[in-house]
């Protein structure tokens, strides 16, 4: 796999096979230095992990390239697309996220050429690239030390000669970072992010000239400072990391969105692809953000300590712009308890909660349409809002369900987007009253199914909440209703009497029999993949329908398993879920 160059040869183009090499050498260079870049990662956070999050990145990165090599023979532009793209969706933690832009930066412009000069334009992109995905650049990091990478080379020259001086000069620049950040100089380290991209490089340059470059080390610096006195263990509870598929403008909102939610938000990708990064207090709402801008997917939620100090989010000025906005102590917020005597308390109840009993610690609230899905939401733990057609709940109604719960810890399933004002203002009101209160924001009965499958008492709150957002945001959903009079949709112009097919609330099909255009609904939504269908069918539903959509399914879509669930009266004729 490895190319092995003959004694005084050197490269003089990146070519596929060099790529290919380059990838293999970063991967097992940062897997045998791992633990040492672990070792002084105490910047943003001291959680010891940048050595292993940049092994990982390299390592999907690795993967994507041995998966074309095996499929084909790739040209350069096809091996560098696979190292960025592996590392996209690989991407681990904050210098791992922006360890992936840099390989995307390099890739636009090594795609369209392989020599030296290229090469050093490419680390000039690069460079360009990771910090415009940084919301808030600080010097004395790997950004740092990718711009010296860049600068130290710009001149151009041969492939070896630029290789060379881009190592040197981030070798150069990292040993400069202990003196960048006054948390580095404490702890007497250099940057861990920065010491990681140094690697890589010393990788990329091996490639090229066939010698192993000088190990940069970690210098001697002054005695370390103990671990917990390091600064960055002050910030933020959560890490939150998610894959998005969404447009440009959404990303957009979104950056503006998170970054008032937390710090150490890097956003990278492009082209309906993007790897999320960022640590919050909130990392429900850091999700719900998501699943608002488009769809998110392998959502991962660190929590840094166990008996991590409130950040902010508690009481600073930032949190409480993010607490006006998302509820963040009150709505997702971390699990620090309640009443407690570390300024952060809140009231427990109110005042009828001795004749109640205890309040137990956390129950969800449920709007549902029908008396079937009520009574299978109530058996899964739920407190239920009955929706009847053209009859939503109004706000007092889910206020008096949020206190019918009595519960410390309530997370609440409006599955209605029409319902999401009335449900956020219902909400607030019972925080005011000392309850934590959750808003997941879904839009269909199907979505709050998904969210109630994943529901688990036993764990954190927080995580409960992402995990129920999660499950949601993953549901495509649909319904089939019966137009009142004719009309313009979408779809064209329907009658009285049509049914109407609506795909995530917009009127996809208009046919004349119910069974028929539920077929063409679920094959249209399946046709975007999935792997669970969930038909919620309602007592006047046509005979049959659940058992010949069922049928269709097994006949046209092998591996997609099916599931049926019966709403009873006043519910729409036919829901459907794709997850």
């Amino acid at each position: 796999m490895s190319r092995a160059l003959q004694p005084d040869e050197e490269l003089v183009e990146l070519d596929a096979e060099a790529v290919r090499t380059w990838c293999a050498r970063a991967f097992d260079a940062l897997g045998r230095e791992r633990e040492e870049i672990d070792a002084i990662n105490v910047y943003p956070v001291a959680d010891g992990d940048t050595g292993t999050n940049l092994y990982l990145t390299a390592e999907a990165a690795h993967q994507a390239v041995e998966a074309v090599f095996a499929a084909s023979g790739p040209d350069t532009a096809e091996t560098v697309r696979a190292m960025a793209h592996g590392a996209l969706l690989g991407a681990r933690g904050n210098s791992g996220t922006i360890l992936s832009q840099l390989l995307r930066g390099m890739a636009t412009v090594l795609a369209d050429g392989r020599d030296g000069e290229h090469l050093a334009r490419a680390f000039a992109e690069a460079a360009r690239a990771a910090r415009q995905a940084v919301a808030h650049p600080v010097e004395g990091t790997i950004l740092t030390v990718a711009s010296a990478a860049a600068e130290a080379c710009a001149a151009g020259g041969t492939l070896v000669e630029v290789a060379r001086g881009a190592y040197e000069g981030a070798a150069t620049a990292l040993a400069a970072t202990s003196g960048q950040l006054d948390v580095l100089e404490r702890a007497g380290v250099v940057d861990a992010g920065g010491r990681g991209l140094v690697t890589v490089l010393g990788a990329l340059l091996e490639t090229v000239t066939g010698q192993t470059p000088d190990h940069p080390g970690t210098a001697p610096l002054p005695p370390a400072a103990p671990r917990e006195k390091c600064a960055g263990e002050d910030g933020p509870a959560y890490e939150v990391i998610y894959l998005l598929e969404a447009d440009d403008a959404a990303v957009a909102l979104l950056r503006s969105r998170l970054d008032a939610l937390g710090e150490s938000l890097v956003v990278v990708g492009g082209d309906g692809l993007w790897n999320v990064h960022v640590h919050v207090d909130d990392a429900g709402a850091a999700v719900e953000a998501g699943v608002e801008a488009g769809r998110p997917h392998r959502i991962r939620i660190t929590h840094f300590a166990s008996d991590a100090t409130p950040a902010p989010g508690r009481g600073t000025a930032r949190g409480a712009e993010a607490d006006s906005r998302y509820g963040a102590d009150d709505g997702y917020g971390t699990d620090h308890g309640y009443g407690t005597d570390d300024g952060y308390a809140y009231a427990c109840g109110t005042a009828d909660d001795d004749a109640r009993g205890e309040r137990a610690a956390r129950a969800i609230v449920a709007v549902v349409p029908g008396e079937g899905l009520a009574g299978l939401c109530a058996e899964a733990g739920a407190t239920t809002v009955r929706a009847r057609p053209g009859e939503p709940p109004a706000e007092d109604e889910l206020v008096e369900a949020l206190r019918r719960a009595h519960a410390r810890e309530v997370v609440l399933l409006p599955n209605d987007t029409d319902l999401r004002e009335t449900a956020a203002a219902a909400a607030e009101r019972v925080r005011a009253e000392g309850v934590r209160v959750a808003l997941v924001p879904t839009r269909a009965a199907v979505q709050g199914i998904a969210a109630l499958a994943v529901h688990e008492p036993g764990r954190r709150f927080d995580e409960d909440v992402v995990a129920m957002t999660a499950a949601a945001g993953a549901t495509r959903y649909a319904e089939l209703a019966v137009a009142e009079h004719r009309s313009f949709t979408s779809a064209g112009v329907c009658q009285a009497g049509d049914v109407l097919g609506l795909i995530e609330g917009d009127v996809a099909v208009i046919g004349q029999d119910l069974t028929e255009t539920a077929r063409t609904v679920l094959d249209r939504m399946l046709s975007a993949g999935g792997e669970l269908v969930t038909l919620v069918v309602a007592d006047d539903a046509p005979p049959g329908l659940a058992a010949a959509l069922e049928r269709h399914v097994r006949r046209a879509h092998l591996a997609v398993d099916t599931t049926t669930y019966h709403a009873g009266a006043e519910a729409p004729p036919l829901l459907i879920g794709v997850e």
